[in-house]
């Protein structure tokens, strides 16, 4: 009598969209083949529309006042809460971002460490970025003159297709952690550990519809958000086509957002404070000093 387990069918994931915290399949009820960079095939993901790119951005939205309007010190232990829970699912992102990028293990294991710290370092900064560029401003006169940074409001990211995991961190964490909300176009071709992102986001402190992330392709998704009017900015990072990028820059124009689009960033390489303060706007207030 044989004793060898008989066969099983690999089960195969079909991925869902992330909004308002929940995971709704695509009103398209499209989806597409993700494979490895080997050519394996992996899993299903949802081919997003331009009503699912709606429904993130009222999402966003609904979400700004409560996360804008949370002390900053509340966001920076959010956000370290979502690094320890990353930190618990390590071996699975190191899995997905070796498929996907087709890198050795160590060297996916280094870029999710990387990636873990980046989310971290920015949890650090969410209670002192207004200390470090904000404050009190000398003037002639009985007056107290103070600049405070605000957030933008609605961020729209289109994701690095290169980098799925710690370009995804770097571009997700410092737009969120100075109190802005994000609609995010995952990478078409690498999008596993932006999925597993958003499950790692849904089990943690965050609230819904801070992080909304897509799947689909760029090309199909992108201009929407970018002629959105009630997205404040949009991070052209992930775009790669100069045509499309000039067309999405256009069309950005329509409602004066801003526009992050820097070339060719090194994920590697200390992120700085730079892009949190592009999606910063700061405010000042005068108020008389009395008697």
């Amino acid at each position: 009598m044989s004793t060898e387990s008989p066969a099983r069918l690999a089960v195969r994931k079909t991925y869902k969209l992330f909004i308002g915290g929940a995971f709704p399949r695509s009103e398209s009820g499209r989806s597409y083949q993700v494979h490895s960079a080997s050519g394996e095939f992996l899993a299903n993901a949802a081919l997003g529309s331009r009503k699912d790119a709606r429904d993130a951005v009222k999402a966003a939205r609904a979400a700004v006042g409560k996360w804008s309007g949370a002390t900053a010190y509340n966001r920076g232990q959010i956000l370290y809460r979502v690094a320890e829970v990353l930190e618990g699912r390590h071996d699975q992102f190191v899995s997905e971002v070796k498929a996907a990028e087709g890198v050795p293990r160590k060297e996916a294991a280094a870029l999710v460490d990387a990636a873990i710290d980046r989310w971290v370092w920015y949890a650090g900064w969410a209670d002192k970025i207004a200390q470090v560029h904000g404050g009190a401003n000398p003037v002639a006169g009985p007056y107290f003159n103070l600049s405070a940074p605000e957030p933008t409001g609605v961020v729209a990211v289109v994701a690095p297709a290169a980098s799925s995991l710690l370009g995804l961190v770097s571009v997700i964490a410092p737009a969120i952690v100075t109190g802005n909300t994000v609609v995010v176009l995952a990478s078409t071709d690498r999008p596993l550990p932006a999925i597993s992102l958003t499950e790692v986001l849904a089990t943690s402190d965050l609230p819904g519809g801070v992080v909304n992330v897509l799947t689909g392709q760029v090309a199909e998704i992108a201009p929407w958000l970018a002629a959105h009017m009630d997205v404040n900015a949009i991070d052209l990072t992930g775009v790669t086509d100069d045509t499309l990028a000039k067309e999405l820059e256009s069309a950005a124009a329509e409602n004066l957002k801003r526009v992050i689009r820097p070339a060719d960033p090194d994920w590697n390489a200390d992120p700085g404070v730079s892009r949190m303060l592009a999606l910063l706007e700061i405010k000042t207030v005068w108020h008389p000093k009395g008697v």
